[in-house]
């Protein structure tokens, strides 16, 4: 049965799996790695990365995945903070790095064809050049499944150090224990495990290096029997769609820019429309348009899919009304690395637009507010997805876990039925003139919906508050707009932006900017990178 397939090139089979991660843990002894010692992956998705990941799972040591979007730098760091012992690394991002910045690896193997790039053990050449001979010699009668002997976990200990992607500020490296994986992973089979089946296919756009991916793209899948097809190169518009269109997945699992870009291209023009929008209205005949909307949109994903799951950062309002009107299958989760990651879901059939759903099982969620559902305060967790703490980072951890409680930095609500809402991150929260807590969330989710208006930020300086805007180029120049009048229309967005929005955090000014916000790996931006910008 196929496992896992590097889209238009390579796949694997179960059976090649179980026979890599054999070669792999006599890789492993030969050259001396301990159980619990650690060992770092940073590359695209790959079958190869996945099965490297099985291989030190199943070997009993510590994995350390690594986004490949990282600057070298920070790779470095990360390899030297996390005590890795080994490097599973990607050929695109291998040219960057520098071997001797990172003086503690014993050895460097390449995800391509896990040859040896760097080896500082002698050991470790010796098994490398002779793993073929070695493995032959161990199952001389070839290899079956009975001579599969891993390692049995216990519920925590350390499985995964991941670091963060930092919208907030720089990474920390998230310990996760094996309690976490499964309860993720039992969180999916509850959910999804009647709407999807061995053999099935799922396309991993998302990284598996991010808690996201990983969990849900990845490990779920594989030991579920579902086939997993890998975009290996980078998710264009053109690429994706076509990569959609033949796998059609079974299930879809996205970041919002994702969605949100499809609907704004696709849906938006149509449904702005004057002739269309007063169709819509009238009824039998907005039903039918809508549900030839909607078609169109699920054939152009795939079109085999039960629901789109969204997360990783908020949906913009205005998208969601529209999947909303033409009763698209979507939902939106919430999570956080530090809970493996997820913290809250509802089924798209049960999903109340605005929220991202009720508590995940074996999970409690808290607002520490004296009002829960309606002045937002900080959401607290606890249950089994929760994180053993912050890798060599005592100060972070004490701050963080409390009491046996997670604090997420989140703000939200939680009505009374269960659903938990949004309202932005406590780090981002601003103060008003007169002590008014200002979410910049909602204002550029506003802002983002307005003419011209690709990404947005808004910052404060001096009591007052400013956005600070990359313009849609492709409309831009489509257009033929200069700089001023470009500029003209985003002083008219602002005053139609300040129609909508309370007197006390009215934005004053909008900066253009030339190039797109500085983002993580899913696709969040660095906010903290712009809080002190010239406007």
């Amino acid at each position: 049965m196929d496992s896992m397939s590097d889209y238009g090139d390579f796949t694997y089979q179960y059976k090649d799996v179980a026979r890599v991660i054999e070669k792999l843990h006599l890789l492993f002894a030969e050259a001396g790695v301990q159980k619990g010692d650690h060992i770092a992956l940073c590359g695209r998705n790959l079958s190869r990365w996945g099965a490297a990941f099985f291989a030190t799972l199943t070997y009993g040591a510590v994995a350390i995945p690594i986004l490949h979007e990282f600057h070298p730098a920070q790779v470095h760091d990360i390899v030297n903070h996390s005590e890795a012992k080994l490097l599973f690394v990607g050929d695109k991002v291998w040219p960057s790095l520098e071997a001797d910045a990172m003086p503690a690896l014993q050895g460097v193997i390449s995800l391509n064809d896990y040859s040896l790039l760097v080896s500082r053990s002698e050991k470790l050449t010796f098994a490398r050049e002779n793993l073929n001979r070695l493995f032959g010699e161990k199952y001389p009668m070839n290899f079956r499944k009975h001579h599969i002997n891993y390692h049995q976990d216990q519920p925590d200990e350390l499985a995964i150090i991941n670091y963060t992607s930092g919208t907030t500020s720089n990474s920390k490296g998230v310990m996760i224990p094996y309690r976490a994986l499964w309860s993720n992973r039992e969180f999916a089979v509850e959910v999804l495990g009647d709407k999807i089946q061995a053999g099935d296919r799922v396309l991993s756009i998302l990284p598996m290096a991010h808690m996201y991916g990983m969990a849900f793209e990845f490990l779920f899948e594989f030991s579920y029997g579902v086939h997993i097809h890998f975009l290996t190169k980078l998710a264009s518009p053109t690429v994706l769609m076509k990569a959609l269109k033949e796998i059609r997945p079974r299930i879809l699992i996205v970041v919002p820019l994702i969605i949100e870009k499809v609907v704004r291209k696709a849906i938006l023009p149509k449904i702005q429309d004057p002739k269309i929008a007063l169709l819509m209205r009238t009824p039998i005949i907005g039903d039918r348009i809508k549900k030839k909307i909607r078609e169109g949109l699920s054939e152009a994903l795939g079109g085999n899919f039960y629901e789109v799951i969204i997360g990783g950062s908020a949906l913009n309002k205005e998208i969601e009304e529209v999947l909303v009107d033409i009763k698209f299958p979507f939902t939106v989760g919430y999570g956080a690395t530090e809970c493996a990651p997820i913290l809250s879901y509802s089924d798209y059939q049960t999903f109340v637009p605005g929220s991202c759903g009720r508590t995940a099982p074996r999970m409690e969620l808290e607002i520490n507010s004296p009002d829960p559902e309606n002045i937002p305060g900080e959401i607290l967790a606890r249950g089994t997805n929760v994180m053993l703490g912050y890798f060599k980072n005592e100060e972070a951890t004490q701050q963080t876990l409390v009491d046996g409680w997670y604090h997420t930095g989140d703000l939200g609500i939680k009505d009374a039925q269960g659903n938990i809402f949004i309202k932005g991150r406590s780090k981002n929260m601003l103060l008003g003139a007169n002590g008014q807590n200002v979410y910049p969330e909602e204002i550029e989710d506003k802002l983002v919906s307005l003419p011209l208006v690709q990404e947005c930020v808004v910052i404060q300086k001096n009591e007052k508050f400013y956005a600070l805007v990359y313009a849609d180029p492709e409309k831009v120049g489509e257009l033929g707009l200069s700089k001023n009048d470009l500029q003209a229309v985003m002083e008219e967005n602002r005053k139609e932006l300040n129609k909508n929005i309370p007197s006390y955090c009215q934005i004053m000014g909008i900066s253009l900017r030339d190039e797109e916000f500085e983002k993580t790996p899913k696709k969040s931006i660095k906010r903290f990178l712009y809080m002190n910008a010239e406007v």
